[in-house]
């Protein structure tokens, strides 16, 4: 059994491997939605090799969950590409990670877990950190920021609907199944918003398609390595260390696009990840308490 401190480390590492999907979409040489798709069909005989190998669980079938996780990735990159496309891969990346807030909100209106007064506190700072990195655009970072920073915030609510139903699949299933399946489902669904939007599906250069199956294997790496962490550390943990991810991106804009970020995005950046932290916070120090509550009394 791996210790804490191994799984720890490589969910850093994977975070930071994801960190390059923005880079990779921008270098694609191809449609927004075209990148996902190809992102999708270089990672499926990695994901087939890997879940079919001797001793592995198997392909097996596809649950509802599964499904749902492979819908909701369809949706999740394609409007984060989208972002990418017209934002600057700072705000792009941050806003995206307002994920772990809209779980926590999920679980309060659909699950009745009603979250402390802190956590409200954190949920208006997000809230007002990623007004401020919208409005502190200095105009040169892409093609629509505003609209971009919209498709950004949007895409927080795909990805928590696919981190929902993963953690659904999870309960009966291995990492290396739920990955292939939800990957061979949203493939398609990427494809043919490409050619109903009319996209560039075909890389146009060599360099293109490296960074097409760039972003295939950090699929398999990045993805993996925190669905693998996953199964070995707290959620609330593995949520905050994934915050490693815009922090790269953001390193990445500015050393290869040079999209410096404005001291105003500087500020509401760093407002939106101490909001998502201190929102993860109260909501593992609030599960800790009701824990304790329920233990006997010896």
């Amino acid at each position: 059994m791996p210790s804490r401190a191994a799984a720890l480390t490589v969910l850093i590492l994977a975070a930071m491997v994801l960190g390059f999907a923005p880079i990779l979409v921008r270098l694609s040489d191809a449609g927004p939605a075209a990148a996902g798709f190809w992102r999708f069909a270089f990672a499926l005989p990695l994901l087939l090799l890997m879940t079919a190998r001797p001793g592995g669980e198997g392909i097996g079938r596809p649950s509802k969950w599964m499904v749902l996780a492979g819908v909701m990735l369809v949706f999740d990159l394609g409007f984060w590409h989208y972002s990418i496309a017209f934002t600057s891969v700072a705000n792009a990346t941050t806003l995206t990670n307002l994920t772990p807030v809209v779980v926590t909100l999920v679980g309060w209106f659909v699950f009745r877990d009603r979250p402390k007064a802190l956590f409200l506190v954190a949920l208006a700072a997000a809230i007002a950190g990623a007004v401020t990195m919208s409005l502190g655009a200095d105009g040169g970072q892409g093609s629509n920021p505003p609209l971009g920073d919209v498709f950004a915030a949007v895409t927080a609510l795909w990805y928590a609907g696919y981190f929902i139903a993963v953690k659904g699949a999870r309960d009966r299933h291995s990492a290396g199944r739920v990955m292939l399946w939800s990957t061979a489902i949203a493939a398609p669904g990427l494809l043919l918003a490409a050619l109903l939007l009319g996209e560039q599906v075909l890389p146009g250069s060599w360099g293109g398609w490296a960074a097409c199956a760039g972003l295939g294997l950090m699929h398999v790496v990045g993805q993996g390595g925190v669905a693998w962490s996953l199964g070995r550390l707290p959620a609330a943990l593995t949520a905050v260390t994934v915050l490693i991810q815009p922090v790269v991106a953001a390193l990445l804009g500015w050393l290869i696009f040079a999209e410096t970020l404005t001291p105003v995005q500087a500020v509401g950046g760093v407002v939106v990840l101490a909001a998502i932290v201190l929102a993860q916070w109260s909501s593992a120090k609030k599960k800790g308490a009701e824990a304790e509550a329920a233990a006997p009394v010896l």
